[in-house]
């Protein structure tokens, strides 16, 4: 249940820089001194970035959209832990809880360093919209909704049908894509974060370091939820994978 706390940081900090982005691409503000500096400590030089036409022209739509992308599914998650979610009595190890928080801050200002400091380009950027926008925002919203479908399933298990909570012990899900997988919620989220690598337009090698690092961490922790099902329950189904449907 303290996995909320990391999507109560990621709506603000995200939002506050949501804010900032969408200020610099409309109404022309400038970023704070403080993202300027950040932008630079990563190697990101403003100048260099900004000659290539290419780069230029789309990556400030396509890193506002990511960046709105991303907050919305931190206030979905973050619903869904205070009221969908029905959580057990486990612990969260202090260095997982720490890195956990560090994370959702770090992967905004990820976003936010793939476009120059000196965003002032409000006037042109209906003209930045593209194909892969449009196909990442839909590959969103799908992932989004089989996750939610997903969490559903897991919160029932432990509901009467009139909704109330009955019980906190594990029990087999079903249903959906559970019927394939230990842990769709783990590939759906997985998805996710490849529909803004395709939103970024496929090419920014940065974000797709961070679906990597998020397709490992959700592959351990279906093997070890998959694990656990399989030594706990004795007729627990044989042909599920543990993550990726019919592959892992």
């Amino acid at each position: 249940r303290w996995f909320m706390h990391f999507y109560v940081v990621s709506v603000l900090w995200n939002g506050f820089l949501l804010i900032w982005l969408f200020q610099a691409e409309f109404l022309g503000v400038s970023l704070p001194s403080w993202i300027q500096h950040m932008h630079h400590a990563l190697g990101r030089d403003s100048q260099s970035e900004d000659t290539g036409k290419y780069s230029s022209y789309y990556d400030h739509f396509s890193a506002l959209l990511v960046l709105l992308l991303l907050w919305l599914h931190s206030c979905r998650r973050l619903a869904e832990c205070l009221w969908t979610s029905v959580f057990s009595n486990c612990v969260i190890h202090i260095v997982q809880y720490c890195f956990g928080l560090a994370y959702y801050v770090a992967v905004g200002s990820t976003v936010l360093c793939q476009v120059p400091t000196n965003v002032r380009n409000g006037k042109e950027l209906s003209m930045q919209i593209c194909w892969y926008h449009f196909v990442g925002v839909m590959m969103y919203i799908w992932a989004s909704l089989r996750q939610h479908r997903c969490l559903v399933i897991l919160a029932n298990l432990r509901k009467s049908k009139s909704g109330k909570v009955i019980s906190l012990s594990h029990s087999v899900p079903a249903g959906d894509w559970f019927e394939r997988v230990s842990c769709p919620h783990y590939f759906a989220e997985l998805l996710i974060y490849v529909s803004m690598a395709v939103t970024f337009g496929f090419h920014n090698a940065t974000w797709w370091c961070v679906v990597m690092y998020v397709l490992f961490n959700q592959a351990l922790a279906a093997v070890l939820c998959h694990e656990f099902y399989q030594k706990n329950f004795s007729s627990y189904p044989k042909h599920r994978k543990a993550f990726i449907p019919f592959v892992f």
